[in-house]
């Protein structure tokens, strides 16, 4: 910690300034004086006996084959012994210069970010050429003592900085002998961390030579550990160079940690833990909650924090604000603008209670279909509660700041499908669609079975039977063709939340404002590819005495009916809603890719060629995560308020994850097959036939999975050439074991886990997990705010019962004189909903330097012909998918992605401008 004052700060930059014409010796060396400038050329020569000459794959003497070559063609090394001797003592005395230029990105909360006493003594640490210690690192041993060379060091300077760049120089005397640079220690000399993106070394003569970084650099005073940068040169275990056998095991014990203590903020330390801080039992004792993870409730595992245990409940873990993610896994600079600008956190702390402020009655819904126009139209005077401009900075895309009237106005913009058609959401033909093109395309499922069935207890739930039955269906085919043909067919299809709602009924029916039903709705299949609901069945268990209650409800020509009908759809939205955000979205995508990140950083080497090519798809995943757990689905978050299963709503996604989750069906042709909306088929494209061939999202889908697996192919062939390569791989066998054992060790008993023998086994699943954090994603993130923007096409939550439950009950005379005011009185409260359409708007948006599939050439896979060829065969493919994409929406024979008012389907396309554009797939689940 520096002891200046201000003033005796100032007092000593001057000092300095006068004396910047004279030298200094650099202390580098005890043995070696280094006489420099400070601001001309850094001058810092290495202080081992073997610093550095040859560099990534390019070596500069001829290897072992070109000497058997020699030994052909008549070359007798033998005769030459004496003479090599002599050649080879004066190869080490012969040095190379080489500059090193480490570039660092100026960030959020780096250490050039206040001017604070510690900034003063880190612009001190600049002056006098001691910033950053770099120390360069050998792949060969000592030939005489078969033990690893030593390190070269040498000081880097700071040199100039170029708008949100600072360059560091730092230049070494390199002997010939040292051999190739496989990895490079830094150390941070600064108070702060800084983040490096680069180290370029100039002066070898093939040419430069790259070392990617995009790392934070903990401060030395926050740990003495240096951090280690490798090569960009990729090795299988197998193959790694004897200079760096120990340091690759070395820091891959380094990231495990020992699984105790609380984790620190500069640490990148990766370990598991279960979901047991999700409550808040000590703020409220009504806001504990049960954990997720073991054999009671099974989940996937999280990152371990460390924090200590609540004080009301050991089994919990203390809420801070601030949750540990390692170092590595936080937002760079500019994302961490981008998401703090329009954060989920500060929109839920800032914004709520302005809402709060402005609506008085937190159960307030919307007195008429005019007051939801409104949002869009007039928007919502808010109170200035944290000062001017305040939350305009936060939401510019929502929030404007009226200075005459020293307001806020929270006016969103309209979501694309409004726009193009104000009564969309009415229409049965677009909730008939969005099954197959909307916001969650993964739960329509074929009819195979019949009659419908529920396999629950009927001791406890009440009659297993179908109250839909083949009269109420052949009534609405109107003789088309019977239940049977329709079967048969495949003609039938459904969307079944019965079974797995219905165990919670009663339990979510406690709670204030919200009730439940199980929900089975039912579609025809039209020779257009087009569907048309059929009927929707709402069932209550018996509950308080009072027996199971179930109806059916179908499309009607009285107004009865039709009002009837459009409350079934709303119930059947939530249900869908609540699934899609709980599983299709959290369960599937976020919650499950944690564990994959977590034993790829403690397994895999950051050299080894398979984290190289999954570290793109798990960028900044572990820190949204992490921003989940603290606002989004936390006890008294937004999901448990805003949707219908309410304070059960994360243990509904664990009743998911124990009965449905595979991760062999994560793949999207396995999906696809399990859901009977596709059958093997080695004639048709991608080797499946479609049961509904205008689908969009797998129409589209399938093109991405072909194009990724595609690339992970080739890919995987160039670094396992040899069969058994896969098996022997020893990090990649540890790496898969704990994924199965650990990070989802609740399954690790099932049968289905793939196995993992052979290339082909490899390459299925790294192209399951990379769609998983890509197309998947995209597919269920990107489109929120254009279907859920207008909240009564998928609203999130349902307040009331349907009025034909209880004939007696006030709210079927208001059915009957007022319908609509019985919609209304469903739909979320108006906090609910604007606390939502919030949310979706800022989850739906791209921030300005999204990483987009096939945009960017990592460093890693650019230093390779074979796999740089690769990745542009693969950004070729993306690009024709662009292209496939707008015809497909151009041609008016797909009446699910064309049509009068119709948005376009573009989820799977590849690129996107920054915002709310319902299109682009990122690499990973960064939002």
């Amino acid at each position: 910690m520096c002891n200046f004052t201000p003033h005796q700060y100032i007092d000593y930059i001057q000092a300095l300034k006068m004396l910047m014409p004279q030298s200094y010796l650099s202390n580098s060396s005890p043995s070696v004086s280094c006489v420099t400038h400070t601001f001309q050329k850094p001058c810092l020569h290495g202080t081992s006996y073997y610093p550095s000459f040859q560099v990534g794959s390019r070596p500069l003497f001829q290897n072992k084959r070109s000497e058997r070559i020699r030994a052909r063609n008549g070359y007798n090394n033998s005769s030459n012994k004496i003479k090599a001797v002599a050649v080879s003592e004066q190869a080490e005395k012969k040095t190379v210069k080489v500059k090193a230029t480490i570039t660092v990105h100026l960030t959020v909360g780096g250490f050039f970010s206040d001017l604070s006493l510690e900034r003063g003594a880190d612009d001190i640490t600049d002056l006098v050429g001691k910033s950053l210690l770099l120390e360069l690192v050998s792949t060969t041993l000592n030939p005489k003592t078969k033990t690893e060379k030593d390190t070269i060091k040498g000081f880097a300077q700071k040199t100039c900085q170029i708008v949100d760049k600072v360059k560091y120089e730092a230049e070494f005397e390199v002997p010939h002998s040292f051999g190739e640079i496989g990895a490079i220690y830094v150390e941070n000399e600064h108070h702060k961390e800084m983040f490096v993106t680069e180290v370029v070394f100039e002066g070898f003569p093939t040419g430069p030579f790259h070392i990617s970084c995009n790392s934070w650099v903990h401060s030395k005073i926050d740990s003495p550990a240096k951090r280690v940068f490798f090569s960009n040169k990729s090795y299988l275990p197998s193959e790694t160079p004897e200079g760096l056998k120990r340091i690759r095991g070395e820091k891959l014990v380094e990231l495990r940690g020992n699984g105790e203590g609380e984790r620190k903020k500069f640490e990148s330390i990766y370990d598991y833990d279960v979901y047991n801080d999700i409550g808040d039992p000590d703020t409220n004792i009504e806001l504990k909650r049960p954990i997720l993870g073991g054999k009671q409730n099974p989940y996937p595992r999280r990152c371990r924090t460390g924090r200590p245990s609540c004080k009301t409940d050991p089994l919990s873990e203390e809420r801070v604000v601030g949750v540990y993610v390692p170092r590595d896994e936080c937002f760079s600079g500019i994302k961490q603008l981008n998401f703090k600008g329009k954060s989920i956190y500060s929109v839920l702390h800032a914004l709520i209670p302005s809402l709060e402020a402005a609506i008085v009655d937190k159960d307030l819904g919307f007195p008429v279909f005019s007051a939801i126009d409104d949002l869009f139209n007039e928007g919502i005077k808010l109170p200035l509660l944290q000062g001017e401009g305040f939350l305009s900075n936060i939401l510019p895309r929502l929030i404007k700041f009226i200075k005459d009237v020293e307001q806020n106005i929270l006016r969103f913009e309209t979501p694309a499908t409004m726009d193009r058609d104000r009564f969309f959401w009415f229409r049965d033909e677009e909730f008939a669609r969005q099954t197959l093109a909307g916001v969650n395309p993964f739960s329509i499922q074929l009819v195979t079975e019949w009659p419908l069935k529920s396999k629950l207890d009927p001791n406890i739930y009440g009659r297993v039977e179908s109250a839909i039955t083949t009269e109420t269906i052949e009534e609405e085919i109107r003789g088309f063709m019977t239940v049977e043909e329709a079967i048969k067919q495949k003609k039938l299809f459904i969307l079944d939340y019965h079974d797995l709602l219905l165990p919670v009924v009663e339990k979510v029916r406690e709670l204030e404002g919200t009730t439940l039903y199980g929900s089975r709705t039912l579609f025809f299949l039209n020779n257009d590819s087009t569907l048309r609901p059929l009927a929707i069945e709402l069932t209550r268990p018996p509950i308080n005495g009072e027996p199971q209650w179930k109806e059916v409800f179908t499309p009607a020509w009285h107004s009865t009916g039709v009002w009837l009908w459009r409350l079934a759809k709303a119930h059947v939205l939530a249900h869908d809603s609540g699934y899609h955000q709980l599983v299709s979205h959290w369960l599937r995508t976020h919650c499950a890719a944690e564990p994959y990140i977590i034993a790829t950083n403690r397994q895999l080497s950051a050299m080894h060629p398979i984290y190289r090519l999954l570290h793109p798809h798990f960028r900044y995943t572990m820190e949204i995560n992490a921003f989940a757990r603290e606002v989004l689905i936390n006890a008294n978050g937004s999901i448990e308020n805003s949707f219908s299963p309410g304070k059960y709503s994360m243990l509904l996604s664990s009743i998911v994850y124990d009965k449905q989750w595979q991760f062999d069906l994560q793949a999207l042709p396995a999906d696809l097959i399990n859901r009977g909306l596709a059958v093997e088929d080695p004639n048709a494209p991608h080797g499946l036939k479609l049961t509904i061939e205008d689908y969009p999202y797998a129409n589209d889908g399938l093109i991405l999975w072909d194009a990724l697996k595609g690339w992970v192919t080739d890919y995987v062939n160039h670094y396992y050439a040899e069969p058994r390569q896969v098996e022997s791989d020893k990090e990649l066998q540890a790496w898969w074991e704990e994924i199965r054992t650990v990070g989802h060790g609740d399954k690790k008993d099932e049968p289905w886990w793939p196995v993992l023998k052979n290339k082909e086994d490899l390459v299925g699943i790294v192209t399951t997990i990379v769609w998983i954090t890509s197309g998947h994603h995209a597919a269920v993130n990107f489109g929120q705010y254009h279907y859920a923007g207008y909240f009564p096409n998928r609203p999130t939550i349902t307040r009331c019962n349907m009025p034909t439950e209880d004939h007696s009950d006030p709210e079927w005379e208001l059915f009957l004189k007022k319908p609509e005011a019985t919609l209304l009185n469903t739909f979320p409260s108006q906090i609910q909903a604007t606390t939502v359409m919030t949310v979706m708007d800022i989850l739906s948006t791209h921030s300005t330097d999204e990483e987009y599939l096939g945009e960017t050439l990592e460093p890693a896979w650019a230093e390779v012909p074979i796999v740089k060829s690769a990745f542009e065969k693969f950004k070729g493919k993306l690009m024709e998918l662009e292209g496939i994409v707008d015809e497909r929406n151009a041609d008016r024979t797909r009446k699910n992605r064309n049509g009068a008012g119709i948005v376009p389907y573009e989820l799977m396309k590849p690129k996107s401008e920054p915002g709310v554009t319902g299109k682009g797939v990122p690499y990973s689940i960064s939002i």
